[in-house]
């Protein structure tokens, strides 16, 4: 469900997320966070899920660094 919270823009570039809106998200001061910038548009993600989103959007391909062992391995047995 997508929430809509008013906030400003500090002085010295800083915007207040609501203690609500933090309590709801599990952060707490010294969270680490992504902040995303898409045309006109600025996303906010914890570092922690925006890991565990890049790890599920791989998940299930091929890893390159197996692909690169086992070609690796293959050239070694034939002498190349």
């Amino acid at each position: 469900m997508t929430r809509v919270v008013a906030t400003r823009l500090g002085q010295k570039g800083r915007v207040v997320i609501p203690a609500e809106t933090r309590a709801r998200l599990g952060w707490d001061p010294g969270t680490p966070l992504v902040l995303t910038e898409d045309a006109d548009e600025l996303r906010l993600i914890s570092a922690f899920d925006a890991l565990a989103r890049a790890r599920a959007s791989v998940a299930g391909t091929p890893s390159p660094v197996d692909e690169l062992i086992a070609e690796r391995r293959l050239a070694a047995a034939n002498g190349d």
